[in-house]
């Protein structure tokens, strides 16, 4: 039996949870919204037969009281699956290692918790060596991680066709989904807002005659390769969305920057390629370093270090200080979009402070020597 069975529709399957009662299987289907309840053969405390066979709500005290009980266990249950809010707020990175064999589950959720709760209406999924994306009711993005093939684009005005590859987005409207000759792994993010209707269905930086390299952010040296792919402003690329925004570049040496908690923006690194020495620096400490307020024993934990591989997520929310280095190639995802003004540079604090520490060789707070000489945002 399915209760509730209208709650049935395209945005279900965000996580399973099984559960033995009385000898019977409750599964529990829930969506980033709202749960929708399976019972199985032979529990059935909520419907009873009429005399012509059909199934109606039974009403009787006993039964009354067995459907609260069963309703206070599955709101209980639900509840404590839910992100929370309140308790320690500070900006932190998450990393889900997407390249490992399991794919890195508790990773994945501990990240994608910590994004839905940033951003409300907003998710992120991972989807591994499939050949079809279902129609579906929101707008999403996917982001092509592995895989090549022949796929085409249904349920919209038009049936559209592309070849995909690493580094290419797919973006579906409402009712759209997609159908590949051959599996693909793809991170998907859903988003409130519909593109603009001169946003293509299939972007590929490699392979469109109007996304040229464009030195900057990221990847300010002549000849980086830094292809933008959706952007917030139109004199920065053709394809303009305020919803999300991305584009393909390779870091060698970033400048050391964070997005503002208020009018910011998060940021994804969706990595794709990597030399031996990738990794990124990042740091919470925003007001210490601003105020130039660190002693010798901040200064000597103010960044956290991790190393990157091909197929990590890494999720930089708003707030969290922030430098990749090493030489990475990863789609840079950003939500809602790099909204102008909102990267704000800290490499001349971290200059001041290790100088005003009296710090000296390795003993000096990490920095980016060419974008400490004066303040910058961008």
């Amino acid at each position: 039996m399915v209760f509730s069975m209208d709650l049935l529709g395209d945005d279900i399957l965000a996580h399973r949870t099984s559960i033995e009662s009385h000898g019977q299987l409750l599964q529990f289907m829930t969506s980033p919204h709202r749960p929708v309840i399976l019972i199985g053969p032979g529990f059935d405390p909520f419907m009873r037969s009429d005399n012509r066979g059909d199934l109606e709500m039974d009403t009787t005290p006993r039964f009354r009281t067995l459907a609260l009980l069963v309703l206070l266990t599955i709101l209980l249950i639900g509840c404590s699956s839910m992100p929370q809010f309140g308790g320690d707020r500070t900006p932190r990175i998450s990393i889900a290692h997407l390249g490992r064999d399991d794919g890195d589950p508790g990773g994945f959720a501990a990240l994608r918790s910590a994004f839905r709760i940033r951003n409300p209406g907003h998710d992120v999924s991972f989807l591994r060596n499939s050949r079809t994306l279902l129609p579906y009711s929101r707008t999403r993005a996917a982001f092509v991680q592995e895989g090549e093939s022949r796929a085409e684009i249904s349920g919209g005005a038009a049936y559209r066709s592309s070849n995909l590859t690493p580094g290419d987005i797919v973006v579906l409207r409402p009712g759209e989904g997609l159908l590949a000759d051959s599996p693909l792994s793809f991170v998907i993010f859903e988003v409130p807002s519909s593109p603009p209707d001169a946003v293509p269905g299939y972007i590929r930086p490699d392979w469109d005659p109007t996304i040229t390299d464009t030195p900057g952010g990221c990847a300010e040296e002549e000849g980086a390769y830094r292809r933008i792919l959706l952007t917030w402003k139109p004199e920065v690329g053709p394809y303009i969305w305020h919803g999300l925004n991305a584009h393909r570049v390779r870091i060698a040496d970033s400048f050391t920057h964070y997005h503002p908690v208020d009018g910011g923006f998060d940021e994804f690194y969706l990595v794709q390629m990597v030399q031996p020495e990738a990794a990124i620096l990042t740091s919470p400490h925003v007001d210490a370093i601003e105020a130039r307020d660190v002693d010798r024993e901040l200064a000597s934990q103010l960044f956290r270090k991790d190393k990157l591989a091909v197929g990590d997520l890494v999720y930089l929310p708003r707030g969290l200080i922030h430098r990749g280095l090493g030489g990475v190639l990863a789609q840079v995802i950003t939500v809602p979009g790099f909204r102008p003004g909102a990267e704000i540079g800290v490499d001349h604090h971290l200059l001041a402070i290790s100088e005003q520490l009296g710090l000296s060789g390795d003993e000096m707070i990490p920095y980016h020597a060419d974008a400490a000489t004066e303040a910058l945002v961008k």
